[in-house]
């Protein structure tokens, strides 16, 4: 009992801030050009393809980086198969063997269309990543849990929706997810498109939590103020761009604020660098209209960023957060007369 409770103690001891700042001495740009050149690479020779996107870099974390960026730059996100999947195991949840059987025959078409066609899933992205990791020597594990994006229902969110990776790197796990790393839907066909998100890689484990629950706890990787599954539920929408603009997001921690008139909502963030005052805005919706807005007040310490907006007209807002033309979040705000007593 005692050896078990040291290497609990130990496991979380090592975590203590594991994100990408950690490696702010490593010029990650050699790596990067390994993973390019090897863009014409297919599945069908994983040790080789191990062998020539680490072979000439001299760290596990540069390794890492080279098949993360190459599972990113190159592994096609299958919407219509995750949205099929997601269907039929709704459509099964109640029945175990329908469900299993759906399990089984969904994992051969995940692996069989990551092979000859690089698409995937979730499941796939994580699965490859690990797989070509191994291979280079570098402990790396399958995370299963829920993903919160602005397109799930949180209502129906009872199962397992998502996957994503932890890497051991100097006796320290760092998360990373592969998947919404790698693109992003075209507005307008609604295809996937390529479009590499770095701030998915090692990202502040605070910061993951706001809308990646995993299923074991421990690979929150936080030591404290661990979420429940609720408060996950009840968090804001973070968009990929805040990955690359924040590093925490600290308020509102819920979606929904309800205030009286004329009171302020405060939004609390740490930037990962500095951002001139001019360049954010609040985007407010009334269910009529949208209008973006300065925030009533504004101040920037460091990197630390405190808004604060005053609501002066009673209703629903949708209340939207920009930085320049990237949207980072979203909450919504219920204004009601002075005469309803509600707390913040």
């Amino acid at each position: 009992m005692k050896t078990l409770r040291y290497v609990l103690v130990l496991f979380f001891a090592l975590q203590s801030n594991a994100q990408i700042s950690d490696f702010d001495h490593i010029d990650f740009k050699k790596a990067d050009s390994i993973a390019l050149e090897c863009k014409d690479e297919g599945l069908h020779n994983l040790p080789k393809l191990a062998y020539r996107l680490t072979s000439n870099l001299e760290t596990d974390a540069e390794r890492f980086r080279a098949i993360y960026m190459w599972v990113c730059t190159n592994i096609k996100n299958d919407y219509s198969l995750y949205s099929k999947n997601l269907r039929k195991r709704k459509r099964f949840e109640t029945d175990t063997i329908k469900l299993q059987n759906w399990n089984d025959k969904v994992k051969k078409t995940i692996f069989s269309n990551l092979l000859k066609n690089k698409k995937t899933i979730c499941t796939g992205y994580a699965y490859i990543l690990k797989e070509i990791s191994t291979l280079a020597e570098i402990k790396c594990e399958i995370i299963n849990g829920f993903g919160r994006t602005s397109t799930i229902n949180i209502e129906t969110l009872n199962t397992p929706n998502h996957s994503w990776n932890a890497v051991l790197l100097n006796d320290k796990w760092y998360l990373c997810d592969p998947t919404w790393a790698s693109g992003i839907p075209n507005p307008k066909t609604n295809r996937f498109q390529f479009s590499y998100n770095d701030g998915f890689f090692f990202p502040n484990p605070e910061l993951f939590a706001v809308n990646h629950f995993p299923a074991q706890e421990k690979w929150t990787l936080l030591q404290r103020n661990t979420p429940s599954f609720q408060s996950f539920l009840d968090s804001p929408i973070l968009y990929g761009k805040a990955y690359q603009n924040l590093s925490l997001h600290e308020a509102p921690n819920t979606m929904h604020t309800t205030i009286k008139k004329h009171e302020k909502v405060t939004f609390e963030y740490q930037l990962k660098k500095h951002i001139a005052s001019e360049n954010i805005s609040l985007l407010i919706d009334n269910g009529f209209s949208s209008t973006k807005v300065k925030p009533t007040s504004m101040s920037i310490n460091k990197q630390h960023l405190i808004l604060e907006h005053q609501f002066n007209t009673i209703g629903f807002y949708d209340v939207h957060f920009y930085i320049d033309n990237d949207l980072i979040s979203t909450y919504t705000v219920d204004v009601k007369r002075n005469n309803f007593s509600a707390k913040n």
